[in-house]
């Protein structure tokens, strides 16, 4: 075809109708840079690229009506700027983001006739078959999917990073109002009705104590002074939770005994009686150390630092041979702003 047209330079209308093209060249069109006129109507054409690089620039109408074009670059147009005529009536057109372009063109455009556009018909997708082309809602397709990718993304790895920083930096700090909350629940449903004291002390201290509580301070305090003492290992209720049994041996004694050595020592009880302490405003802990520990190392998740600047504590080792000044010393503390 394209040796038929090279000697026609000043051709303005072409036609090919009902023939088997499916496709066209580019350089088909070359050879006649002043066409006005192009109808190619029941050529089966698909896509309509061609038009694209033939430079058509002084086309005036263009007829492509009862092919198998299913969808329609937008960047057709912005080549054919003398375009003032376009049929493309009965083409099996597709009602989706493919054609938004094409649809906006149609509705926007003030120079362009485009023949009976509002009675085109979608053929594809099956679900809109049969419904107006320029009733496709194109506004959807210009959401900017890459800004939604970055953002998903960032919350992604926030979300990703956020639970390992929390663990890190705040991960005490969580137990610690977690358990204050437990302790302000305990306290809100026995204020008011006068719980009494079943214990004189709750001794609170890590098993790696467990000889000098039952070798020392037992004797002294249970043998020698009567006090009613609770220890986990005997007091406590068998199949109630933990946390349970703390609140309600904190809240069940007069005082809160925790014995701190080197070893782990009260965590949870010395956070349950600080709240118990900050609520009723009562020296209600006392801090019993049985050696030297450095400063460094109280760890401040537990804020011991600042409760040892601000109550009274007990040293055992600084007690040396002298005992018996040691627990009469703890003693007094039982009934140091108590009752």
């Amino acid at each position: 075809i394209q040796e038929t047209f090279q000697f026609n330079s000043q051709l303005k209308s072409l036609t090919i109708k009902q023939s088997p093209l499916s496709d066209l060249s580019p350089e088909l069109f070359r050879s006649f840079p002043n066409l006005q006129q192009l109808d190619l109507r029941g050529t089966t054409l698909k896509p309509l690229d061609f038009v694209v690089k033939a430079n058509l620039s002084a086309l005036r109408s263009l007829q492509l009506s009862d092919n198998a074009t299913t969808v329609i670059n937008e960047r057709l147009f912005q080549t054919l700027p003398a375009l003032i005529y376009l049929d493309l009536g009965n083409n099996p057109l597709t009602c989706d983001c493919s054609n938004a372009g094409f649809i906006q063109w149609v509705k926007s455009n003030n120079q362009t006739q485009v023949d009976n556009a509002f009675q085109f018909t979608c053929s594809f997708p099956l679900t809109k078959q049969g419904t107006k082309l320029l009733d496709f809602d194109f506004q959807s397709c210009w959401i900017d999917f890459s800004f939604l990718c970055f953002i998903s993304s960032t919350c992604l790895v926030v979300l990703t990073l956020l639970p390992s920083f929390i663990y890190h930096f705040l991960r005490w700090q969580l137990v610690y109002a977690f358990h204050l909350f437990l302790a302000f629940l305990y306290d809100s449903r026995k204020r008011g009705k006068g719980v009494p004291h079943l214990y004189d002390a709750f001794i609170s201290y890590n098993t790696k104590d467990e000889a000098w509580v039952y070798g020392e301070l037992l004797p002294a305090l249970e043998g020698e002074q009567g006090w009613r003492l609770c220890l986990h290992h005997r007091d406590f209720q068998p199949g109630k939770p933990i946390i349970e049994n703390i609140i309600d041996a904190i809240y069940g004694s007069r005082k809160t005994i925790c014995v701190i050595s080197q070893s782990e020592w009260c965590s949870r009880e010395i956070q349950m009686a600080s709240f118990r302490l900050f609520d009723e405003q009562k020296d209600v802990l006392i801090l019993l150390f049985l050696e030297e520990i450095p400063a460094q190392q109280l760890s401040p998740y537990y804020r011991v630092r600042k409760l040892v600047k601000k109550l009274t504590y007990l040293s055992w080792s600084k007690a040396g041979r002298h005992t018996g000044v040691f627990w009469q010393v703890l003693w007094t503390e039982q009934f140091k702003k108590s009752w």
